[in-house]
């Protein structure tokens, strides 16, 4: 599943649209980002409420593709919308809380499995 494609199956709105449309390797959920660093797998999707710009240096660091986030949170400030656009990182919003993105994400990950 690409990034795309799992906006669209999630009914996600792509607030950050400037990156590569890569398969996703996994996903990891976590608004504790020391958490995230030292859990989340390169090229996965990173859900979480966490909507400023350390959420980005963060994703960086661990080579996340796409910040998914959740319950329609606002971002805080343009600077992590510029930051996600420099590092190629998609950012997605859903009104969908963390457990059900979760959910969805796994469901769809083992599907036929």
């Amino acid at each position: 599943m690409t990034i795309r494609e799992a906006a669209a199956m999630l009914g996600a709105e792509i607030i950050q649209d400037q990156f590569e449309d890569t398969p996703l390797a996994g996903a990891y959920t976590s608004d504790l980002l020391s958490d995230v660093m030292a859990n989340a797998k390169e090229g996965g999707a990173l859900i979480t409420i966490q909507a400023h710009k350390n959420t980005v240096a963060v994703s960086t660091l661990v080579n996340i593709s796409v910040i998914i986030l959740c319950n329609n949170r606002p971002v805080q400030d343009d600077e992590m919308l510029e930051a996600a656009r420099d590092e190629g990182i998609a950012v997605i919003r859903t009104t969908e809380n963390q457990f059900t993105v979760s959910g969805k994400l796994f469901a769809a990950f083992h599907a036929g499995s």
